[in-house]
């Protein structure tokens, strides 16, 4: 069977990634699956709370530490669910914020020999904050402190820029690099990264 294609749509938090992502479904013409991994962090808190209470720590836990003790195998399993998609020849669009080097890792070890391929998401920092304030589901300042590790790749496929064009023209873009046919070389050009050790 044909492996299905997984657009990796790389950029930060309120870069646009979702709102593209609905539009490619949305399109009728080649079929989708949106994986979010924010889809998967919600959905086993509610699994947890409403199925398994039991499984929930004695105490009480900040969120943010049992979001940190969490993601790690939550991040595995969407990783996991990405490849079953795919090898069932399945198009996956991957909406995710890959943000240090063991999760980049993970992500290549498993999926680099597939084909992917690989969208900047671009925009500015301070169209990320005027985004966050608007929206006010956002930490302030998250966009900017995953920044500068997001955009350190230095070769895409393609690029999008949320700023200069709208959600559903960027959608089209990439529509129409699929269709022309031309190949998904970005993300093999990639390596794994040397994690540091504190």
């Amino acid at each position: 069977m044909e492996r299905g294609l997984i657009i990796f749509l790389n950029g930060t938090s309120s870069s646009g990634k979702t709102s593209i992502a609905m539009e490619m479904k949305n399109q009728g013409d080649i079929p989708f699956h949106h994986l979010s991994v924010d889809q998967f962090l919600h959905n086993y808190d509610q699994f947890i709370d409403t199925t398994y209470p039991d499984m929930k720590p004695t105490r009480e836990v900040e969120h943010h530490v049992m979001t940190d003790i969490l993601f790690d195998p939550i991040n595995s399993l969407y990783c996991a669910t990405i490849k079953l998609f795919t090898e069932m020849g399945l198009n996956v669009i991957l909406d995710t914020v890959i943000s240090n080097d063991k999760w980049f890792n993970g992500f290549y070890d498993l999926l680099s020999d597939y084909p992917i391929l690989f969208v900047g998401v671009q925009c500015s920092k301070e169209e990320l904050t005027r985004r966050e304030q608007s929206r006010g589901d956002r930490e302030i300042g998250l966009a900017h402190s995953q920044f500068d590790y997001i955009y350190s790749y230095d070769e895409y496929d393609l690029e999008v820029n949320t700023e200069e064009l709208s959600s559903a023209a960027c959608a089209e873009k990439i529509l129409s690099y699929m269709k022309s046919d031309q190949e998904y070389l970005a993300f093999k050009k990639l390596s794994r990264r040397e994690v540091k050790t504190p």
